[in-house]
């Protein structure tokens, strides 16, 4: 699989809770930064069991994927049906594998009224 391939099976497995088809993606010597939280996720196992145990079924939409050699970037949609957030997931891959992930889960906001005359809603 190339990169693009590899993230895309990284999320499509996430999506159908399939943690045992994530866990090959990711290398032998994987670590994930939570910035925002402080958090650094050290090693395959963490990582998967820490998405399995985590509370609900979130779906996963890939709304936008750059890649750029062994670095790729996606923009995700992730909801439970009543919670919609994004991830904005900075990826970085050796050996086909992903080795690094530096993820962002910004939370949502409600516009600025001093700045409604410039502005339009999404």
């Amino acid at each position: 699989m190339n990169n693009v391939e590899v993230i895309s099976a990284l999320w499509a497995a996430f999506d159908r809770f399939d943690f045992a088809a994530a866990g090959p993606l990711l290398h032998d010597s994987f670590v994930c930064d939570w910035p925002q939280s402080g958090e650094r996720i050290r090693g395959r196992d963490n990582f998967i069991a820490l998405n399995q145990n985590y509370p609900g079924q979130w779906r996963i939409k890939i709304v936008r994927l750059l890649a750029f050699g062994d670095e790729v970037v996606t923009e995700c949609e992730v909801s439970d049906e009543t919670v919609t957030n994004r991830a904005i997931s900075f990826f970085r891959l050796k050996d086909g594998l992903i080795i690094h992930i530096r993820e962002f889960w910004p939370d949502r906001m409600e516009a600025k009224a001093d700045r409604a005359q410039w502005v339009e809603q999404l």
